[in-house]
């Protein structure tokens, strides 16, 4: 069954590997996984990654122009997607579908219309905020929990949905999530959060968010990093139950998945965990998601509702926010 991952920070290992004179690197170090994993789709983030987060405009640079580099070099495994069209085009063609997207908005340091230029390029995808405060939002690592959505903020959210740029929740804190909820209207997502009454870290959704994704049509992402699944024993099957509860709560129509595989980052990049575990037992990296499926299916998940947490949902989402 073929699927859709939502969440990805390839882009930071292709601009690393290119830094150092390497090419192709979603053709050498990626695409077989992502094959094995049937992964059709997928939403690459640019991340400013926490080496370079005292710098973020030179680093979404360097990111936004590997990115370029790189996929002009891989036309033959995968191509950019503007719409949904381009979506289910490039796929017939047998090859990756990427969406674009910013995980973060601190490298436009507060510059609204500068979200004009990321589309044109080709980003159709963003959060406010990583982890920290900027001048747009506030991310689940500040102290200040009164801090929100900034005014400039609520101009970049006007200006994203009138563009067409999905946009996303995860990452931002409690008060942004709220905000963003009163400040938009369109369908917007969390694409790699997981289900704080199972696992109480910062970065995953209660209830009452939870709710308010699905009223407003848009999907949570299934998050396969360990710290958010389990303290304890991370394991696919318990990042099934995660599955469980948003299905009991809201429904089958709320679910994705937004893996945000690390398995190929660097140290440096994860210097913000403070878990030695970077993997999960039985969903690894790409190519094991078939595991996660075959534990739907015992489960007793049907056909059509696996399907839909595949890949269904979140092109439903792509339909009413990119257009075709």
């Amino acid at each position: 069954m073929k699927t859709f991952d939502c969440h990805s920070d390839i882009l930071v290992d292709i601009t690393n590997k290119r830094m150092q004179g390497e090419k192709n690197i979603l053709k050498k170090y990626h695409i077989e996984r992502l094959r094995k994993g049937n992964v059709q789709g997928i939403l690459l983030a640019v991340w400013v990654d926490p080496p370079y987060t005292n710098e973020p405009t030179q680093r979404m640079l360097e990111i936004l122009g590997a990115a370029c580099d790189e996929f002009q070099e891989i036309k033959e495994y995968a191509d950019i997607a503007y719409n949904v069209s381009d979506i289910r085009n490039i796929q017939k063609s047998d090859r990756l579908a990427i969406i674009l997207g910013m995980e973060g908005l601190s490298g436009l340091k507060g510059n609204v219309s500068f979200l004009s230029a990321l589309y044109r390029f080709g980003v159709r995808h963003a959060m406010l905020t990583w982890n920290e405060e900027n001048e747009f939002a506030t991310g689940v690592g500040s102290t200040n929990k009164e801090r929100g959505v900034t005014e400039l903020g609520v101009r970049a959210l006007n200006k994203m949905e009138d563009l067409g740029i999905l946009v996303d929740v995860s990452h931002g804190n409690e008060k942004t999530f709220w905000d963003i909820y009163e400040n938009t209207t369109k369908p917007f997502i969390a694409s790699h959060s997981d289900v704080y009454n199972i696992c109480p870290a910062a970065r995953n959704l209660k209830d009452e968010q939870i709710k308010a994704i699905a009223e407003r049509r848009g999907v949570i992402g299934m998050n396969a990093w360990p710290e958010f699944i389990d303290n304890k024993k991370p394991s696919a099957e318990k990042l099934a139950d995660h599955i469980d509860y948003i299905a009991n709560l809201v429904g089958i129509d709320y679910i994705n998945f937004g893996f945000d595989f690390c398995d190929y980052l660097q140290a440096e990049s994860l210097s913000f965990s403070e878990s030695a575990l970077t993997t999960t037992i039985g969903i690894e990296d790409a190519s094991k998601i078939p595991n996660l499926l075959e534990i739907l299916t015992t489960r007793g998940y049907k056909t059509e509702d696996i399907e839909k947490i595949a890949y269904r949902n979140i092109m439903r989402v792509f339909e009413e926010v990119l257009g075709n």
